[in-house]
This record gives C-alpha cells, structure tokens and sequence, in this order.
C-alpha cells in the first residue's frame, strides 16, 4: 500500500474529526464532499489567521484523493502556507486517515489538495494581506 505512513506529521492538525455514517454514500465510503469541506475548513482556518482578517475560498488548484476513509477513521488535516500575495494565501491540505478500527491501527494519507484564499474586509471586499513587508495602512481619521 504506497499511501500507509509510519506516522502522522510532527505538527499540529488545522482540523481532526471522526467520519461518522451520516458522511458516507451508499457504498459505505466517506463522501468525497464531506472530505472536499473540511479541506475547506482546515484550510480556511490558517489562512485566516495570516490575513489576520475573514477569508473566501476563491480556487481549488488541486485534489487529489488517494484511500477511501471509512467509518470510524480519525482524520487529520495538515494545513501549510504555500505562498502569500497581495491579497491572497495559497494553502496546502494533506489528510490522514487512522484507521483504528480495523487493519491494525494503519494511517495513510488519503487526500492531498490546494486552494487559494482571498482576505476579506467586514464589507467582503478583497483587502490586502497585512504581514511585515506588507503593513496595515495607517488609519485617517
């Protein structure tokens, strides 16, 4: 199996969630929307954080899936900025899947995917991403 890992990156996760049977398709697997969206979310979550500010999914660049998840897996999210624009944050998401109830405690990676971020003002407007070389612009009264 080329997707069983040894271990779960030395990082912490954006998101780990329990894929529960209100997630699966008729055949027993874990939708692959239900992956789609929490991609979303772990990704979201950290380019939130650099923008310091409400973010938009404006581009899925990639994803791929490479295991099913199934019921009872733990699945973690790995979030990694890839690159940060004027405006936008690209993120990268791996996700691995504990298989704790059957095959002997296996982990593998399951879904690898990229998306791209705008920063958004309280209006919903795109704003600049606020970082060292890229400081807020003063405030006028």
């Amino acid at each position: 199996m080329k997707n069983l890992v040894e271990k779960l990156p030395d990082q912490q996760p954006a998101l780990r969630v329990m894929a529960m049977p209100p997630d699966t398709n008729q055949y027993g697997d874990v939708f692959g929307g239900w992956i789609m969206s929490q991609v979303d979310l772990a990704g979201s979550s950290i380019a939130s954080r650099v923008a310091n500010s409400r973010t938009a999914t404006v581009a899925v660049t990639s994803f791929t899936f490479k295991e099913p998840v199934w019921v009872g897996d733990v699945v973690s999210f790995y979030a990694t900025v890839l690159k940060v624009g004027t405006t936008s944050i690209t993120v990268d998401v791996t996700v691995f899947a504990e298989r704790l109830h059957k095959d002997n405690h296996r982990i593998v990676k399951v879904t690898e995917a990229q998306l791209v971020f705008v920063a958004l003002n309280k209006d919903g407007s795109p704003q600049p991403v606020y970082r060292a070389d890229n400081p807020a612009p003063e405030k006028t009264e």
